[in-house]
């Protein structure tokens, strides 16, 4: 029923360009979801209901799925496009990967590029909600490790949940105003500087342009990008006490310190090897270097120029930045950085358990005691990201698709980072010429990455379906 109301503005949008649209696309589109909602709303209705673990992996799954069903109809009716590359546009808007089978979008009706960048907005702020309330209660995702008040599901604190949730879509609002606000005053009309807005803090990547963010010449367009796209990277939680006053949180989180050391590392190491590569001046250089990784690293997936034409040295950074991710917490996907810094943790104390087999050395992030249920969680999401990564890369070989292509398509599909490399996907490409079972896959790595795998595989065991 949400769904059905947001497919109102792709309408008044239409209404207020005076744009003509297929009847069909948002005029039975929403009807259609909002039947479906009552429908299931007044079947399902009750006054007292409790939802266990199970129940909790079963809706959340089944969620992001139903949307991306439901949120394909406009594609299909405006743009007469097949289920499966509606479905495909769809799961990449909602898990905010940003990978598109869409051309011409710069004489594409503004309705549905306004339909995209509201999937990418919702699919942002809902992530960031199931990160901080959903995941620590599964025992899944990085926010156990910064678990407070928060992100307890019990009766004593779920009302103060709500008021972090409430604060955080707040902030969330407002900083999508500001960085449209930026981007106008950049030289964006009113319409792409909303829609851009919205698909660069939910680290989406969406753009109004088949040219992406390189249609836009003035360098303060792509410094506004950098710096929200860095915001949208961060954990919301924090960006809310930050705006409420208290800014030492968000200054002393291993995350947060951990993840602008390493943007200030590759912003200069890249930056330097442009220069000494390339015409482009320092500023020119360092524009570009900070725009294109910051999109990399934030899995947004703007492109500003091609940068797979800068050398091998530059595919194969990328290609490794595409890993990473953002904070738990935040909007973006990937790896994440806490589980980078938590392996180097893991990795330290065994280097000196091979000298010193007897000590005992105790293993702390955040100020928190690294328990072994955590490191179990950390080596079951990094064995089944590699795996997952492997399976999809043969499927998608088996299909016709060059080792390069299948490679960096099932990390950007899984990572939800948005372009490849190569001809094809690279940042000058899209996902149009896949075959259609090739989209279906990809559609599958999209969502499990965006729920952080396990709560996926889960559903899969024979003990989840034991009584």
């Amino acid at each position: 029923m949400t769904l059905a109301a947001l497919m109102c503005i792709p309408f008044l949008t239409n209404v207020i360009l005076d744009t003509p649209s297929h009847r069909m696309a948002f005029t039975a589109s929403p009807l259609i979801t909002l039947g479906v909602g009552l429908a299931l709303w007044r079947s399902c209705r009750t006054e007292l209901f409790g939802l266990r673990s199970r129940e909790i992996f079963l809706l959340t799954n089944l969620s992001w799925i139903m949307v991306c069903v439901f949120g394909a109809l406009p594609f299909i009716f405006e743009t007469e496009i097949s289920f499966t590359d509606a479905f495909f546009e769809t799961m990449s808007g909602i898990t905010t990967t940003g990978s598109t089978v869409l051309v011409g979008l710069d004489s594409m009706n503004p309705g549905i590029l306004m339909w995209r960048s509201v999937l990418q907005w919702l699919g942002g702020i809902g992530f960031i909600v199931m990160a901080v309330a959903v995941l620590p209660f599964l025992k899944v995702g990085g926010m156990r490790l910064f678990q407070s008040e928060s992100s307890d599901w019990s009766e004593k604190v779920m009302p103060r949940s709500g008021v972090i949730a409430k604060r955080i879509v707040q902030v969330y609002i407002g900083l999508t105003f500001l960085c449209g606000w930026a981007y106008h005053l950049g030289g964006m009309t009113i319409f792409e500087a909303i829609n851009h807005s919205m698909t660069t803090l939910s680290t989406g990547g969406y753009s109004t342009s088949d040219a992406s963010m390189g249609n836009f010449a003035n360098p303060a367009v792509h410094w506004t990008g950098t710096l929200f796209m860095l915001l949208g990277s961060l954990p919301f939680v924090l960006l809310v006490r930050f705006f409420s006053g208290s800014a030492e949180p968000l200054w002393k989180d291993c995350q947060v310190r951990g993840f602008l050391k390493l943007l200030v590392f590759v912003w200069l190491t890249m930056t330097m090897w442009l220069i000494w590569n390339s015409e482009y001046s320092a500023f020119e250089a360092l524009t570009l270097v900070a725009f294109n990784t910051t999109s990399v690293i934030s899995t947004t997936g703007f492109a500003l120029t091609d940068y797979s034409l800068w050398g091998g040295f530059a595919g194969a950074s990328f290609f490794l930045l595409s890993f990473i991710g953002g904070c738990s917490g935040s909007t973006s996907g990937g790896v994440k950085i806490f589980r980078f810094q938590l392996g180097l943790k893991l990795l330290d104390v065994q280097l000196k358990l091979m000298s010193h087999p007897r000590a005992c050395f105790s293993i702390q992030y955040n100020g928190q005691p690294i328990t072994s249920e955590i490191t179990r969680s950390f080596v079951g999401f990094t064995f089944f990201f590699l795996m997952l990564t492997g399976i999809m890369t043969l499927l998608l070989s088996l299909m016709g698709l060059d080792f390069i292509t299948s490679l960096t398509g099932a990390v950007t599909a899984i990572a939800n980072v948005g372009p490849g490399l190569g001809d094809i996907i690279g940042p000058a490409g899209n996902f149009s010429s896949l075959p259609d079972m090739a989209k279906w896959v990809l559609s599958i790595g999209m969502l499990m990455g965006r729920l952080e795998i396990i709560t996926v595989l889960v559903m899969f065991t024979k003990a989840y379906w034991q009584r």
